[in-house]
């Protein structure tokens, strides 16, 4: 496919792609964007932690890793009995894994002694010679009394899985800080006046086409006071969320350079989280996540999945259906999902997310605080949720379906007719499917 099917490439600040405000503009809830209703699960299957921010164990060519028949998979976790929206200041990486992509159980917490008062997310490469790297965000300096909120980019080495008598990931495990902003690419903290500051969510990827190593991760532009970005305004320079990439020369997932970021969202956004890359029929997709409150103002957006693509990995990258709107909640369930994470399964690609904050439809997030501690719990979902079909070719993306709850197929695992399929074979059944379809219109908003 060539540029012009793709779309004109835009810049943003120091002529890096970005994402600018008239394609930010243009976001709105589509039947080909908003994902269905969530329901609880009628049984969890890991209750006593909260869960959230998920990624799986994945080889170096970005599809998901079977280890002698197992799926692993890390998590963000928190114990079950604490207050939602206090998990994220002692959040703990755990593993899971899985003999059948659809019954999960609990591996406990993956390290002993990680850096930093709590990790937050990231990814996790099963290299060729069986050994697991894990790279993640420590959050706060370890050893300080009070809660700190420094962001450092973290790999650990030393992995490695054992299926002799059932499933056992073990170190020794050793720990490396990776990546410093550098001030100039890159925001470091004491530069920040924004309402957020970011540098982390590390992302292994290994580019097909030329075999060189890269690690994506979340940060923020650097734009000084007085400049003529956003036609010198002071309230759209403060949201510069940033993708920003380094490569590894060797391929030593332990050893990265910094290079320029891949896009910028000067004047759109401030928050571009856990971002990644899916490689399919010769396009590199970007995705990430973001929050309604982290666009600037002019612009309204949603909790969502986001995407762009680009001929190459370093190249223009062009919003997903002119917008850059992938995957959203609906009108009457903004915040029921958050932290997708796309990946390829046969000729689809799949988005997993955790299960946040259902039976509530409040204008913002923070609204959930006014509830009572009884109904925060309640309304939580703290788990995997089910995870999204997508179409996708060229720019464009079509949400075609859901699976179940943790529900995450193993390799060649054919997946049930999407209603298009069945449409198109003529055994389409609005009333009685109980496919993405049928649903209401109610659950269409």
């Amino acid at each position: 496919m060539t540029n012009e099917a793709l779309g004109e490439g835009r810049s943003g600040t120091k002529g890096r792609a970005g994402w600018t405000r008239e394609q930010a503009s243009r976001i709105e809830r589509t039947d080909d964007t908003v994902a269905p209703i969530v329901y609880p699960p009628q049984t969890e299957q890991i209750p006593e932690v909260h869960i959230w921010d998920t990624w799986f164990l994945r080889n170096r060519d970005g599809t998901l890793a079977t280890v002698d028949g197992y799926r692993v998979c890390f998590s963000l976790t928190a114990p079950s009995d604490l207050l939602p929206g206090k998990r994220h200041d002692v959040a703990t990486i755990r593993c899971f894994y899985s003999d059948d992509g659809r019954n999960w159980h609990n591996a406990g917490p993956v390290f002993e002694e990680p850096l930093g008062q709590r990790q937050w997310a990231g990814s996790a490469l099963y290299d060729d010679d069986g050994s697991v790297y894990l790279f993640y965000t420590a959050a706060g300096e370890e050893g300080a009394e009070d809660l700190t909120y420094t962001q450092r980019i973290v790999g650990a080495g030393g992995g490695s899985i054992d299926t002799a008598d059932g499933f056992a990931l073990s170190g020794p495990w050793t720990h490396h800080e990776l990546l410093q902003p550098d001030g100039d690419r890159y925001e470091r903290e004491d530069q920040s006046r924004r309402m957020i500051y970011t540098f982390r969510d590390p992302w292994f990827f290994e580019d097909p086409e030329t075999g060189e190593t890269w690690l994506l991760f979340e940060a923020n532009t650097p734009v000084p006071e007085g400049s003529d970005v956003c036609g010198g305004d002071d309230a759209l320079q403060e949201f510069n969320g940033s993708v920003g990439i380094a490569r590894s020369p060797t391929g030593d997932p332990l050893a990265w350079e910094l290079e320029d970021p891949l896009l910028d969202a000067v004047g759109v956004n401030q928050e571009l989280e856990r971002p990644h890359v899916v490689y399919r029929d010769g396009l590199y997709y970007l995705f990430i996540s973001s929050h309604l409150h982290t666009f600037a103002p002019g612009l309204e957006g949603f909790d969502a999945l986001y995407g762009f693509v680009a001929e190459d990995l370093r190249g223009d990258y062009v919003p997903l259906n002119e917008s850059g709107l992938v995957a959203t909640n609906p009108e009457n369930a903004p915040f029921q999902s958050y932290s997708w994470m796309a990946f390829p399964h046969s000729d689809e690609v799949l988005v997993q997310s955790f299960f946040n904050y259902y039976d509530f439809d409040g204008e913002t997030l923070d609204e959930i605080a006014h509830l009572s501690e009884s109904e925060q719990m309640r309304r939580f979902g703290g788990s995997l949720g089910p995870a999204l079909r997508l179409e996708v070719e060229g720019s464009r993306t079509r949400i075609i379906g859901s699976l179940g709850h943790w529900h995450i197929p193993l390799a060649g695992e054919t997946l049930p007719l999407t209603d298009r399929e069945l449409i198109r074979r003529g055994k389409h059944n609005d009333t009685s499917t109980g496919g993405y379809a049928a649903r209401t219109e109610a659950e269409r908003k």
